[in-house]
């Protein structure tokens, strides 16, 4: 774990409107700026990582508080709440290793500067519009014009996404 809590950076939109794609894009290129890049995903849903037949699963069901699966290639900790709140965003990036930059999709009641992932074609109001919580520009389809006072940019272009999120962070 970390000392310090490293710079956020929201990535927020509606259902299908490309947020992890735009995250998947942008991680290389950050990657190649020098910087180390983690991400939090938030989900609604439960999370299964293991079928329940396996050592891992068996341990967690037997009431094993955290279980650690590791192998040479990668580890994962998984935590059970059985009835605890759900940890911030701020307690989430403390049990993160050490990272120059947190991506966090999800999360839309937190106070960090987060960037709205906008598709018109989906038929949805902007989401900055209803839930000003942070915003600081919008992504947005070339050729497609929005009426806010946000900077618009280009979301097919994940490199000048970056760049913004390097520049307001001071990266």
């Amino acid at each position: 774990m970390q000392n310090s809590t490293p710079k956020a950076f929201g990535i927020a939109g509606r259902s299908g409107s490309g947020k992890t794609t735009l995250i998947a894009a942008m991680l290389p290129l950050l990657a190649a700026r020098g910087l180390k890049v983690s991400v939090i995903k938030h989900s609604h849903h439960d999370l299964e990582l293991e079928p329940p037949h396996k050592d891992s699963a068996r341990f967690r069901q037997a009431g094993a508080h955290e279980v650690m699966v590791a192998s040479p290639f990668r580890y994962a900790i998984v935590h059970e709440l059985r009835g605890a709140p759900e940890p911030s965003l701020n307690e989430q990036l403390a049990r993160l290793s050490h990272a120059d930059l947190v991506l966090v999709e999800g999360f839309k009641s937190e106070e960090i500067p987060r960037l709205e992932v906008f598709r018109p074609a989906n038929g949805t109001a902007p989401l900055h519009e209803e839930a000003g919580n942070g915003f600081v520009a919008v992504a947005i389809p070339r050729g497609t014009t929005l009426n806010s006072t946000l900077p618009a940019l280009p979301l097919d272009d994940p490199e000048a996404i970056a760049r913004f999120i390097c520049e307001y962070l001071r990266l």
